[in-house]
């Protein structure tokens, strides 16, 4: 019986033992389970790859975009807090890309340099040929009468200054004549008069007979007959004041004429205007006082050198174009009023000026940007402000850009879509809070294993 009882106690011995070295064997087993199991957040970094093309297509082995068929490259990474995370730009500002030296050349990128030079562009528009409107007269009658004869009596016809019009009849002109003649003798008579206030008032009042005859356009030469001869003529010529074409004639002879009527429109030819539309985008280069080409279309080799003289200071609503005056000498009368002509407006920059390609430019609702290397296949998106553009696609920079930096002036649009597609494609991947998993220590499925263990070994 005694022998029994020290069996049963040596057996309680070895089992608590076991027990005790099951439970320290079954926590180092849950430890190392634990540690070698993968928490989110601390897992081995994992190589993938991406299109440079279509950066949101990643694959974990190498091969080729589904979408362009271009080779997929290794995505870069970093550590961050021990995750693994997609980094394209490799730490630079926000906005500059990385594109690898192969890719680069399957997109066909090209650059050139920002430099420094004139500007020039040749504006070729047609303009109007109209008569100047400072050459344009009216020949007016400034006393009732009749028209005894008409000496120009066709329109067209060309006249001289102080070439006769036409000769009047008109009772105001005799009585005017008779008061000169009058005046003429009465001066004659007082000129020797021992009194001067009579001799001056005599010359006053032949001045005055004088000036009435003047003021109705009767000649110097005129009045000098009618003085050399003593004798009114019943009718005087009146003669033309100006030079040029008669462009209407609105008088006939032996027509009644009134005061205030008009008889000629003279128009001076010898030079003339072009009025030349100036598009809208090709105003910020045209002047007043830049000189000008004119060419004649139905006369090859014929040019003529004009000048600007005004710009009109409202547009055209309907044709989106300026009026440019263009005054010019016409020689021979080669260019006739309602006529066409090419016109050539050669202008350029004042001052040498920044100067890039205009397909370096992307033009987004917000304003204008283009793509500036900054090498070892790194380009970074800038924004800019251009000014006026020249015949050869050079556009002036006025803001954005220093001299000798280089721009893109290809695939442009690539890089553009690349830049936002990258931009997206790191706020998808960016950093995640995980939640922590329990440790061994505190997993309460690691106490219960143990205790269930000690009453299994006791039953």
């Amino acid at each position: 019986m005694q022998a029994t009882t020290s069996v049963k106690a040596i057996i309680v011995v070895i089992g608590l033992a076991l027990a005790l070295g099951g439970g320290y064997l079954l926590g180092i087993s849950r430890h190392e389970h634990w540690a070698s199991t993968p928490v989110a957040g601390q897992a081995a970094a994992k190589v993938q790859y991406t299109c440079s093309m279509h950066p949101f297509i990643i694959r974990d082995a190498p091969g080729a975009c589904p979408i362009c068929g271009m080779a997929l490259t290794p995505v870069k990474t970093e550590k961050s807090g021990g995750a693994g995370m997609p980094v394209q730009n490799d730490g630079e500002a926000a906005g500059v890309i990385r594109i690898d030296p192969v890719t680069l050349q399957n997109m066909g990128v090209r650059t050139e340099k920002v430099a420094k030079r004139q500007l020039q562009r040749t504006i070729r528009t047609v303009g109007l040929i109209t008569v100047a409107e400072d050459r344009q007269f009216s020949v007016n009658a400034k006393i009732e009468g009749w028209v005894e004869r008409l000496y120009v009596n066709q329109q067209g016809q060309p006249l001289h200054k102080g070439q006769p019009l036409m000769e009047i009849y008109s009772p105001e002109l005799v009585a005017a004549q008779q008061e000169y003649l009058l005046a003429t003798e009465n001066r004659r008579r007082l000129v020797a008069s021992p009194y001067p206030e009579i001799a001056a008032g005599a010359e006053r009042l032949l001045e005055a007979a004088r000036t009435r005859l003047r003021y109705w356009d009767i000649s110097p030469e005129q009045i000098r007959i009618l003085e050399r001869s003593g004798q009114a003529r019943k009718t005087l010529t009146l003669a033309s004041e100006h030079e040029g074409i008669v462009t209407n004639k609105k008088v006939l002879e032996g027509a009644r004429i009134m005061p205030g009527e008009e008889l000629f429109q003279i128009a001076d030819l010898s030079r003339v205007w072009i009025l030349a539309d100036i598009h809208e985008y090709e105003i910020p280069w045209v002047r007043v006082g830049q000189a000008v080409l004119v060419e004649l279309p139905f006369v090859a080799g014929t040019v003529i050198d004009g000048t600007i003289t005004y710009l009109s200071p409202s547009m055209d609503n309907e044709t989106r174009t300026v009026k440019a005056r263009i005054e010019v000498a016409n020689p021979g009368l080669k260019l006739k009023p309602a006529m066409y002509a090419n016109v050539s407006i050669a202008t350029g920059a004042a001052e040498e000026t920044l100067v890039i390609p205009q397909n370096a430019i992307l033009n987004s609702g917000k304003g204008q940007i283009v793509f500036v290397a900054l090498g070892e296949g790194r380009f970074a998106p800038r924004s800019i402000k251009s000014g006026v553009r020249d015949e050869n696609g050079a556009v002036q920079i006025l803001s954005g850009l220093s001299e000798g930096e280089a721009v893109v002036v290809s695939a442009q649009f690539m890089l553009d879509s690349e830049s936002r597609l990258r931009e997206a494609l790191d706020k998808m991947l960016g950093p995640k809070t995980e939640a922590a998993l329990p440790s061994p220590a505190t997993d309460p499925s690691s106490k219960k294993g143990d205790a269930q263990a000690l009453d299994e070994l006791f039953k």
